[in-house]
């Protein structure tokens, strides 16, 4: 069959071994009034952080105070948007720190947790680092209209897998100065490796990895995450040795387009991990009920069509064969008990821009129950899915923290060291409809942007 022999070709891709961490105590979320059956979008004014007092807090130098307003105003903007309460303790700027230090002796890995807050006039940015000494810049330069511009100019040319450098690179560098460069050098002077990004409305749909600073994207610097809020992010690391991997997903839909590559990715993750593969009529939420209350899967692999609309939560979904699930019922995937340590969407196309599509991706971890989350912005070639996904399970068996195995693997095609080879040809598969856009994308150049920046881990990075 085709997807066998595919296998054989993805076998055949550059890969370098790697691992993740993540374990602990479930979020829970209870709904605290019934869905409504219209979505209905909230007014934005709801979801909106009070920028004035921030603003105030911040010239007083009361740091820890605008982390704390910051916190409680952007947990309510998810719980608005899903339409539920996050049963979290707020955490304070010094319990925060602590924190980020004791993950840093458990993993190895020291990580700085980043508070990037667009205002009309200018960007905040706060710095909690390991050592708890906490920082705020203030960019006057970066405008809501001047950061509104440069991001659409950035995404619109990373986007694009036509787009040459000069697209993309001088937006690309512009943010890195606003949003990078100024905490650069208490970045380089405690030996942080790890970004946590905690990000404001119309940048939480940005690919922070192909943020340039004149010489190198940001990822061939940091491994990083993007969380809604620190008091929402369950922080215990633990290591996956022994871990199952459920995979499901879809090739073909009723009313959506078809995802070729599905059969040999489920096929091959599987072999990968221990674990087991559904396709097709088999991908169905009782499935995954079923399989999930038979054995205990660490890893939840979902390889079919989610879409982040914009709206209310309940515009969006995950594609199961028979059914949607709605993002304000990801919890009925029961992922909390036992805890899922990942998450993966390898098809998930966000409606960039809007920001409640761009709160329901950020929110996904959260959400769905799982500790965190690997999701793309936009829907990337089924080519470059295939290679990025296969070589992020083979790294995640040996990396650090799982935020470190996607960047490895980002480097790996970023430098042109793993594509679908020219043996692709062998076995007959040309000759397989199934195949025909592989096959089109064998020798593909899969250093573009496009291709790797659009995957970020959502949640624990540990």
């Amino acid at each position: 069959m085709a997807a066998s022999a595919l296998t054989t070709l993805v076998q055949e891709m550059t890969v370098v071994q790697g691992t993740t961490i993540a374990q602990g105590t479930p979020l829970q979320v209870s709904p605290d009034r019934p869905t409504p059956e219209v979505p209905v979008a909230k007014p934005l004014s709801v979801l909106k952080l009070d920028l004035k007092k921030l603003q105030e807090t911040l010239d007083r130098n009361d740091i820890a105070g605008a982390i704390q307003d910051v916190e409680v105003s952007w947990k309510q903007q998810y719980e608005n948007y899903y339409q539920g309460k996050f049963t979290t303790r707020l955490l304070s700027a010094d319990q925060i720190g602590y924190s980020l230090n004791r993950v840093a002796q458990l993993t190895g890995k020291k990580a700085a947790l980043i508070y990037v807050i667009p205002t009309p006039e200018h960007l905040e940015l706060l710095l909690v680092p390991p050592d708890g000494q906490l920082s705020h810049r203030r960019v006057t330069a970066a405008t809501r209209t001047r950061l509104t511009e440069t991001v659409k100019a950035f995404r619109s040319g990373v986007v694009n897998a036509g787009s040459q450098p000069s697209d993309y690179l001088p937006a690309a560098q512009q943010l890195y100065q606003w949003i990078i460069s100024p905490l650069e050098a208490t970045l380089k002077a405690q030996q942080i490796d790890t970004l946590i990004f905690c990000l404001g409305g119309g940048l939480r749909g940005v690919p922070i990895a192909a943020f340039h600073d004149g010489q190198h994207f940001l990822i061939e610097r940091y491994s990083f995450a993007t969380i809604p809020a620190f008091s929402l992010l369950d922080q215990h690391p633990s290591r996956l040795a022994g871990t199952k991997v459920l995979a499901m997903g879809a090739s073909q839909f009723q009313n959506e387009s078809p995802l070729p590559a599905v059969p040999v990715e489920l096929t091959t993750i599987s072999q990968l991990w221990q674990g087991e593969s559904w396709l097709n009529q088999d991908f169905t939420l009782a499935k995954l009920k079923d399989r999930r209350s038979a054995s205990s899967f660490g890893l939840i692999h979902l390889a079919t069509h989610a879409i982040l609309a914009p709206g209310t939560a309940e515009a969006s979904y995950i594609q199961f064969w028979d059914q949607p699930i709605r993002l304000n019922r990801l919890r009925d995937l029961g992922l909390n008990f036992p805890v899922v340590q990942l998450l993966v969407l390898s098809a998930c196309q966000t409606a960039l821009g809007d920001p409640n599509a761009e709160l329901g991706f950020a929110g996904l971890a959260v959400q769905s129950g799982a500790k965190a989350a690997l999701a793309s912005l936009w829907s990337v070639s089924d080519a470059g899915t295939l290679v990025l996904m296969v070589n992020f399970y083979q790294r995640l068996k040996a990396a650090p923290i799982k935020a470190e195995a996607l960047r490895q693997t980002q480097l790996a095609m970023l430098r042109g060291q793993t594509r679908l080879q020219k043996s692709a040809a062998k076995g007959g598969i040309a000759q397989r409809a199934v195949a025909s856009e592989l096959l089109a994308a064998a020798n593909a150049d899969l250093s573009h942007p496009y291709y790797w920046a659009s995957f970020t881990i959502i949640g624990n990075p540990w």
